[in-house]
């Protein structure tokens, strides 16, 4: 009798099969956890716009050119640069400065929720664009 060593090629493409659905499987979830990552930065860096808010508020007594202003320009950089990993302007979806009130909110990965901080203190997560819209425009959030 003649035999031969080695793997047939039909059981070498089911191990590929199924490597490659592990490697799926691993693959989606990874991408889960990276968005989720994204939405805490996001969150974060949006928290910390609230703290230089309050700084420049102490410089200048009120809120009115605070999403313009050069001392609101870094951390809102900060907020833009973390939707997407890049310095793109205007990712911040919507920021709006009063002479007593301030709000700003954008857009999370994971869902199509809105993460929004005002003047007040408020972090919340809100569920729509138009909400966040509303937010801003009354210079809080809902």
């Amino acid at each position: 009798m003649n035999k031969s060593k080695g793997f047939t090629i039909i059981e070498l493409i089911v191990v590929i099969a199924i490597i490659a659905v592990l490697a799926t499987i691993v693959l989606v979830n990874v991408t889960s956890y990276i968005n989720k990552g994204k939405d805490a930065a996001i969150a974060g860096n949006l928290a910390s716009v609230m703290t230089n808010a309050a700084v420049y508020f102490d410089t200048t007594g009120n809120y009115t050119a605070f999403c313009a202003a050069a001392g609101a320009t870094v951390p809102l950089a900060a907020a833009d640069s973390a939707f997407d990993g890049n310095a793109t302007p205007n990712e911040v979806t919507d920021c709006n400065g009063a002479a007593a009130a301030w709000a700003a909110c954008g857009q999370l990965k994971v869902s199509d929720a809105y993460f929004c901080v005002d003047s007040t203190g408020a972090k919340k997560t809100i569920t729509t664009r138009a909400t966040c819209v509303t937010a801003w425009a009354a210079t809080a959030c809902p």
